[in-house]
C-alpha cells in the first residue's frame, strides 16, 4: 500500500479462480460491513493470516476442477483453520480437494433455479424451504468429502450446499454475490457474522478517520503535499481526504491539459474555490505540451504512459516552485488497480493501464498519497458524502484522467477533440433532463476515426462516425448498457449531425462490460 492508506482491523480475502465476478463478491462482502480484497487463488494462508485476514472465500471461475492445468488453491490452505466459503467453481475445487466427486454434469445449469434446502443451518440460516438462486457451472458435486453434509439440491445439482460446521468450511453451487439471488447477502452475512463471528466496522465514517490518521502518520507533522486535481469525482475526495488530515500543508495542482469536456476546466476551478476555501489551487495550463507530447501517437497505452508522464512532470515543476515538496495525492480507486494488473496477483491480466497506476514514470521524487485505493466507487462517493462535498462534485459523471484523449480513436489533434468535446457536450445535455444521473454511470461521445458515406442537402459526404455510450453500473468493475428511450437517442443523433460540423452518422453502443470495458480505449 502507499503512504496514506488507512489500517483495517478485520479483513476477508477473495481468493480468486477467474471469475468473472471475483470483484462482486468483494463488493458484496463489503455491503455487509466487513472490508474485502481479492487475493490469488493459490495465496499462502499463513501469509493471509499474518496480512490480518479472518477468513477466505473461494470464488467461481472457468476451469474444470479435474482438467489439466486447472487452478489450485494452496495446499495447506485446507488445514489452516480460517473458515472457508466456496462459490460455484470454489465450492468444487474444495469438494475436489477434500475427497468429494465432481463431475461433468449431464445438462449444465445456467440461469435461475429453485432451489430446496434441506438443512437450515450455517450459511442457511433463517432460509425458507424454497428460494430462487442464480447458477451457471457445466460441472457439479455430486458427492460431498467425507464429514460434510448436503444443505440444499436443485433439480440439476443434488450437492448444492454444502457444510462442515466443525471446520467452518462451505460450499456453495450458486452465486450469492449477483442481484439475481435474491437472498445472496443473506448468505453471505450469515459466513461473515454467523459463521466468522466478524464485526461490521467496515464504514465510510470509520475508513475517513483512520485514513487522516494513517494520512497524518505517513507525511509526518511537517511533510508537504501536492495533490493531482483532475476534476473527477475520485481525485476531489482525495484532495478533501488529505486536506482534512493535513491542512494548509496541501496544495492542489490543477493540470489543465486541454483533454477536458467543455468547459470543465471553469467547472472545476469554480466549484473547488466554493468547496473549499481554504485550499491553495494552482491552475496549470497545459493544453500545448500535452498536445505536443502526444503528436502522432495512436496506441492507447502509449497514450496513457505518455499523459501519466507528463503529469508527473507538470506536478513536479509546479512542486519545485512551492519549496520542498514530498508527496502526490492521487484519486487512484481499486477498479483502476484491479484493472490495470495490480489487483487479485501478479499473474492478473492487465485489461488497459490507468495513467495514474501502470502510467506513472518509474522514477518520480513524489512519494504517492492514495488514500481511495483500497475504494471501489460508490464507496468514494460515500464517502465524500462524509467529507462534506456537494453533490455537485459527487455525482459528476465519471471522467478518465486522460480525459478525451483515450475517446478518441487514432491521434489526437486540436480538430478531433474539438469534434469530439462537442459531440459529448451534446450526450450530457440531452441526458441531464432525464433526472437519471444516478442510474447512468456515464453517457459520453466517442471518436472511433472511421470515415462513412452520407447524404446532407442532397450532395454527397464523406464524414466522420461517433459513436453513442451510455451505461449503467454501481462500482465500474461490471456494467450494462443503458436503455435510453428512443426520442432521446434520436434527439442526440439529430444534434450532433447538425451541429458537428464533419460528422454524418451516429451509432449507439450497446455492449455491457465484460465483455467490452466502459472506455473505447
Amino acid at each position: 500500500m502507499s503512504a496514506g492508506s488507512a489500517p483495517v482491523t478485520e479483513r476477508v480475502a477473495v481468493l480468486d479462480f477467474g471469475a468473472q465476478y471475483a470483484q462482486l463478491i468483494a463488493r458484496s462482502v463489503r455491503e455487509c460491513g466487513v472490508y474485502c480484497e481479492l487475493r490469488s487463488g493459490d495465496a499462502d494462508p499463513e501469509q493471509l493470516k499474518a496480512e490480518g485476514f479472518a477468513a477466505a472465500i473461494l470464488s467461481g471461475g472457468p476451469a474444470s476442477v479435474y482438467g489439466e492445468g486447472a487452478p489450485r488453491a494452496h495446499p495447506a490452505l485446507w488445514s489452516s483453520g480460517l473458515p472457508l466459503l466456496g462459490i460455484c467453481y470454489g465450492h468444487q475445487l474444495l469438494s475436489h480437494a477434500l475427497g468429494g466427486r465432481v463431475e461433468r454434469a449431464t445438462h449444465a445449469e445456467y440461469g435461475g433455479a429453485e432451489m430446496e434446502v434441506t438443512a437450515a443451518e450455517g450459511v442457511l440460516s433463517g432460509f425458507p424451504a424454497c428460494t430462487r438462486v442464480w447458477m451457471s457451472h457445466g460441472d457439479l458435486v455430486l458427492e460431498p468429502p467425507p464429514g460434510f453434509v448436503v444443505c440444499a439440491r436443485t433439480a440439476s445439482t443434488p450437492v448444492a450446499v454444502i457444510a462442515n460446521a466443525a471446520r467452518r468450511i462451505y460450499g456453495v453451487q450458486f452465486h450469492p454475490e449477483v442481484a439475481h439471488t435474491p437472498l445472496g447477502l443473506q448468505v453471505l452475512r450469515n459466513f461473515l457474522f454467523g459463521v466468522c463471528a466478524l464485526r461490521a466496522t467496515w464504514s465510510m465514517e470509520r475508513y475517513a478517520d483512520q485514513a487522516a490518521s494513517a494520512i497524518r502518520e505517513s507525511v509526518g507533522p511537517a511533510g508537504r503535499a501536492v495533490a493531482a486535481l483532475s476534476g473527477g469525482v475520485d481525485s476531489a475526495v482525495a484532495t478533501a481526504l488529505v486536506h482534512r488530515a493535513i491542512g494548509g500543508r496541501l496544495t492542489a495542482i490543477f493540470v489543465d491539459h486541454g483533454l477536458q469536456r467543455e468547459a470543465e476546466a471553469e467547472e472545476v476551478t469554480a466549484a473547488f474555490a466554493g468547496a473549499f476555501p481554504a485550499l491553495r489551487l494552482i491552475h496549470v495550463r497545459a493544453e500545448e505540451r500535452f498536445l505536443a507530447a502526444l503528436r502522432g501517437v495512436i496506441e492507447p497505452e502509449r497514450k496513457r504512459r505518455i499523459i501519466g508522464a507528463e503529469f508527473v512532470a507538470v506536478f513536479e515543476e509546479e512542486a519545485g516552485r512551492l519549496g520542498t515538496v514530498d508527496f502526490l495525492v492521487q484519486g487512484t480507486i481499486y477498479p483502476d488497480v484491479i484493472e490495470s494488473g495490480g489487483g487479485a496477483s501478479a499473474k492478473a491480466a492487465t485489461i488497459k493501464t490507468h495513467h495514474n497506476v501502470g502510467g506513472l514514470p518509474e522514477r518520480m521524487r513524489f512519494r504517492l498519497v492514495e488514500p481511495l485505493r483500497p475504494l471501489f466507487k460508490d464507496e468514494v462517493r460515500a464517502l465524500g458524502m462524509e467529507l462534506g462535498l456537494p453533490a455537485s462534485l459527487l455525482w459528476r459523471q465519471p471522467f478518465p484522467g486522460p480525459g478525451l484523449a483515450i475517446r478518441i480513436l487514432g491521434e489526437v489533434t486540436r480538430d478531433r477533440l474539438a469534434l469530439v468535446r462537442r459531440a459529448d457536450a451534446i450526450v450530457r445535455e440531452e441526458l441531464a433532463p432525464l433526472g437519471l444521473g444516478r442510474e447512468i454511470w456515464q453517457g459520453f461521445a466517442v471518436l472511433p476515426g472511421a470515415r462513412t458515406v452520407g447524404v446532407m442537402g442532397d450532395v454527397r459526404t464523406y464524414g466522420e462516425l461517433v459513436a453513442v455510450r451510455a451505461i449503467a453500473s454501481r462500482d465500474a468493475m461490471t456494467a450494462d448498457w443503458a436503455r435510453l428511450p428512443h426520442d432521446v437517442l434520436e434527439r442526440i443523433s439529430s444534434r450532433i449531425t447538425n451541429e458537428v460540423p464533419g460528422v454524418n452518422r451516429v451509432v449507439y453502443d450497446i455492449t455491457s462490460k465484460p465483455p467490452a470495458t466502459i472506455e473505447w480505449e
